[in-house]
This record gives structure tokens, C-alpha cells and sequence, in this order.
């Protein structure tokens, strides 16, 4: 089983979005038995937060793969299915950072507004810290609410012929080509102005 370090070499640093994919993973391994090398677990993840890259590494569910699933909610709620028993759960992150001083609030302003001072960065770093520390030790009730069951199995990932773009000649998955005036167009060429 991956340890968190392995995420943290893969995502380029440790941080608290990571750290929730992380456990989140590890929920769901638990209930699966273990990771996919295959395409039989499937994620479906609704943010595109840090979280997804510990989802990959510890599931083995990737985009190539067609086992990651991306739906832009912009929510920390991740579904994992089982194929081909259907067997799925929901895992939504509830947790609540702790509260922060009105000085914690001023310096991730400061942060924010692109203040990189040796202070500013000492303190940030501090703090994700301290957030990655809470996250990894909460127990699962404080942390996620899981639903199992009521998902449906998404289909399969299907492989489509390439047809080539008549304005830019690049090739494109045949049903994400645009058709105008005739000219079969990739999306960004068919979304040009004429």
C-alpha cells in the first residue's frame, strides 16, 4: 500500500488537499480491498483539487485508464464503484479547519494578495502543516460521511476512431468534433470566429 509520502513525491508537496485525497483513499481501499490495476474500481471525483492526485496514485483510477471520472461540482465528495458487482459508496469531507486569530487571517490576506516575506511563508507553511497534522490524525467520522450504495455503474471506457481537423489538421476523438459548413473541426477550432 502507498504511504503518504508516496503521494506527497508524486504531487510535489505536502498539503492539506492532499492530505484529504489521502484519506479518502484510504477509506475506499478499505472497503475495496485494494487498488485497481485494471479498470474494475472506479473514482468519480466532482473538484479538481490536490486531492485528485492522491486519489490516483493510492486507487490506481487515472484518466488514461478511463477510470476517473472528473465532474466539475467543485464539491470534496469522491464516489468509488466496484465493477462489475456495482458495489459503491460516497465519501463527502466534512471537515472543519479549526478557527483562526484575526493575525491568521491578516497573513493569509497578505499570502494571498502575493505577499512572499520569509514571515508570510513561515506562517503559511506553519499552518498547512498544522492542517495536513488534524487531517491525517482525525478519525473518519470527524473527517467524511460515507454513503454505500444507490450509485450507478458508469460505462465502460470506449476507445473512438480519430478524424483529423480540417482547419488545424490535428487529429480529435471523433464525438468531440464540430461539424460547420461541411468541415469536420476540433472544439477550439470550431469555436474560433469565422
Amino acid at each position: 500500500m502507498k504511504k503518504y509520502s508516496d503521494i506527497v513525491d508524486f504531487h510535489g508537496h505536502s498539503c492539506p488537499g492532499l492530505a484529504l485525497g489521502y484519506r479518502v483513499s484510504l477509506r475506499a481501499i478499505k472497503e475495496f480491498g485494494g487498488r485497481s490495476e485494471g479498470e474494475e474500481l472506479v473514482a468519480i471525483v466532482e473538484n479538481n483539487s490536490c486531492a485528485v492526485d492522491a486519489v490516483q496514485v493510492m486507487t490506481g483510477c487515472t484518466f488514461g485508464k478511463g477510470n476517473l471520472i472528473f465532474k466539475d461540482y467543485g464539491k470534496q465528495v469522491y464516489t468509488f464503484i466496484k465493477r462489475p458487482s456495482g458495489k459503491s459508496m460516497r465519501i463527502s469531507v466534512h471537515w472543519q479547519r479549526p478557527a483562526e486569530s484575526e493575525t491568521d487571517r491578516l497573513m493569509w490576506t497578505r499570502f494571498s494578495n502575493g505577499d512572499r516575506s520569509r514571515k508570510v511563508l513561515d506562517f503559511v507553511h506553519d499552518a498547512k502543516a498544522a492542517k495536513v497534522r488534524q487531517i491525517l490524525d482525525a478519525g473518519e467520522a470527524e473527517l467524511m460521511k460515507v454513503l454505500k450504495g444507490g450509485q450507478d455503474l458508469p460505462r465502460e471506457a470506449r476507445i473512438y476512431p480519430s478524424v483529423r481537423c480540417s482547419e488545424c489538421s490535428e487529429k480529435v476523438m471523433e464525438p468531440r468534433a464540430r461539424v460547420r459548413n461541411g468541415k469536420i473541426l476540433c472544439i477550439p477550432c470550431f469555436e474560433r470566429e469565422e
